[in-house]
């Protein structure tokens, strides 16, 4: 995902802050940013340099001032342009699947244990998409084609979370009757 590229798409929706933008982030199954705050601030100050964003300071009486962002001509003009450039396809690196591709290591037990733990953050977070969904997203909404595609990435991130969890579920029975046939300690003793 570039960051850069969705400060821009939410600034096309609204002025935000850059706290405002954070949760956004943070908050967001569809729009989740593993960065830290630095790099969220860090573009907003490089867009405003570029000349895509400006900002203004908002005095508040008994708080800190506020400083609010919102999106240039020339901003938009850069999300056009990147919104029709070619997307990139998903990425497949998963800290989960990393150490399942090692994990011949661990003893039967520890590998069930594993891919349980595993199933059990899966089925959590298809609740909160779900959730999400029946609530209804907190979107732009500014017409009913924005509405549908945000709905659409939502339906996405929760399919995929569901097609993991049945691709996990369906190799613990395989192990499970690896386990039972012996057929892991015969494959052991033919990697010595």
């Amino acid at each position: 995902m570039s960051i850069k590229h969705a400060i821009l798409g939410f600034l096309s929706w609204k002025p935000f802050t850059g706290y405002e933008l954070k949760k956004w982030f943070a908050d967001s199954l569809s729009f989740h940013w593993s960065g830290n705050n630095n790099q969220i601030y860090g573009t907003l100050i490089q867009l405003h340099k570029d000349g895509l964003v400006t900002n203004e300071i908002v005095a508040r009486e008994k708080y800190p001032d506020r400083k609010v962002y919102a999106i240039t001509q020339a901003g938009f003009d850069e999300l056009r342009a990147w919104l029709g450039s070619g997307a990139e396809l998903p990425r497949l690196r998963a800290d989960f699947h990393i150490r399942l591709a090692w994990a011949d290591m661990l003893g039967d037990e520890e590998l069930h244990t594993l891919i349980g733990a595993y199933e059990s953050r899966l089925r959590n977070q298809i609740l909160m998409c779900r959730e999400t969904l029946r609530r209804g997203q907190a979107e732009p909404a500014r017409t009913p084609r924005e509405t549908l595609l945000w709905n659409a990435v939502a339906e996405r991130n929760a399919a995929v979370y569901e097609d993991e969890l049945a691709w996990a579920g369906a190799l613990g029975e395989k192990l499970g009757r690896l386990r039972l046939d012996g057929s892991r300690d015969v494959a052991r003793e033919d990697m010595k």
